[in-house]
């Protein structure tokens, strides 16, 4: 029998994705795309876009914008529609760090404020943004899905004893007061927007991933590790069902949910 098969397909429907040619993005929009979605990659860099859009299947579109620029965000909507003639999944995906990384791990009696601006105008000033523009098209149209990507640091303070010791990208690691208030905000903006829209058929929940592995020392992969009931840190596999399933008809019944994928961590 094959009667729910169908509903996790997502073939014919346009997904933008925002920090689609980072880590964590580039394999989101290969796993809507391999499951018949029109993706538009967007990033800050074209050539990065560019190689995303290029490995995916059927129709793709590569977008480098800024969005911190509202009329950027504006003007990418009237593109992808004009193209593609429709707008059903945004995901809400892209954050940043400052130009100077060494700043994003400065304890809190040290941490800039213009640090603090710069990386709160990406994570929820421009999340809100490309909401804005792109859920209100949704809206008006018919209705579509909103996924916008969390972290267990905006559910939980992060345990301080991890970070002895550990390292990433050739310095000390933590997870700064601002990362965690900003992944707050998007799980309050989730919760908001999704009973905002939900007359109008626009479903918004939060993807919530816990720590994936991406680089940090082994001191800070054994001790994440050791905090979470499976014992491991994430892959970036673990990360794509979820989204798949959120941006399908499968979750039709679903909005102003947090889908936490963090191997337990959360349930100690």
């Amino acid at each position: 029998m094959t009667e729910y098969n169908s509903i996790f397909d997502l073939t014919g429907r346009v997904a933008v994705v925002t920090g689609g040619a980072g880590f964590l993005g580039r394999h989101f929009c290969k796993a809507l795309s391999d499951h018949g979605a029109h993706v538009v990659v967007v990033d800050q860099e074209i050539q990065s876009v560019e190689e995303v859009a290029s490995g995916l299947n059927g129709e793709s579109m590569a977008a480098a914008i800024d969005l911190r620029e509202e009329e950027h965000i504006a003007d990418l909507v009237a593109k992808i529609v004009a193209r593609f003639g429709r707008l059903d999944i945004l995901h809400n995906n892209a954050a940043c760090k400052p130009k100077e990384l060494r700043q994003f791990f400065k304890p809190v009696e040290q941490f800039q404020m213009d640090v603090w601006r710069e990386i709160m105008s990406v994570n929820i000033d421009a999340m809100f943004c490309v909401a804005k523009h792109a859920g209100g098209y949704m809206a008006a149209h018919g209705g579509g899905a909103i996924i916008q990507t969390g972290s267990i640091y905006g559910l939980v303070g992060p345990d301080q004893r991890v970070y002895k010791g550990s390292d990433y990208l050739g310095g000390p690691i933590n997870t700064p007061a601002v990362y965690s208030a900003s992944k707050a905000a998007v799980v309050g903006l989730t919760k908001h927007l999704a009973t905002y829209w939900a007359e109008k058929g626009v479903r918004v929940n939060t993807l919530t991933p816990g720590g994936v592995e991406s680089g940090q020392n082994d001191v800070f992969v054994q001790k994440y590790s050791a905090r979470t009931p499976l014992n491991r840190m994430a892959k970036p596999k673990d990360m794509v069902g979820a989204l798949v399933f959120l941006a399908s008809d499968a979750a039709e019944y679903i909005t102003g949910q947090n889908i936490t994928i963090d191997g337990g961590l959360t349930a100690w």
